[in-house]
């Protein structure tokens, strides 16, 4: 599901720290981090939003296994696939907003349309 960036992480923890920030992002709409990372969150939390238009037990189950918070999981089914029914895809904005003082990575912002 992830592209080609390794993050400077392993795949366990890489995996794990997407899964948070997806959920992250899912529970409050938008979030700051650094722009590779928001092209990896991006597609992830787009992915889980479309399981949320599906509204089977199946896509349920599927969204569960990788948003790690059951009530952040139900919120993509009741509340935000809802609002995306009829949009095909492109439910996330990323929009660069500078560099970070310490270390001068590039920021980004991703929110939900």
């Amino acid at each position: 599901m992830p592209g080609t960036r390794k993050l400077g992480k392993t795949t366990a923890q890489r995996m794990a720290m997407l899964r948070q920030q997806v959920t992250d992002l899912l529970d409050k709409g938008r979030m700051e981090t650094t722009v590779t990372r928001a092209k990896e969150i991006a597609p992830m939390a787009e992915k889980m939003i479309t399981l949320g238009k599906a509204k089977d037990l199946a896509s349920y189950r599927q969204a569960l296994s990788f948003i790690t918070r059951e009530d952040v999981a139900k919120k993509v089914f009741d509340e935000i696939a809802p609002k995306y029914a009829d949009r095909n895809g492109g439910y996330t904005r990323i929009t660069r907003t500078g560099v970070r003082r310490g270390d001068a990575a590039e920021l980004a912002v991703v929110e939900l349309v």
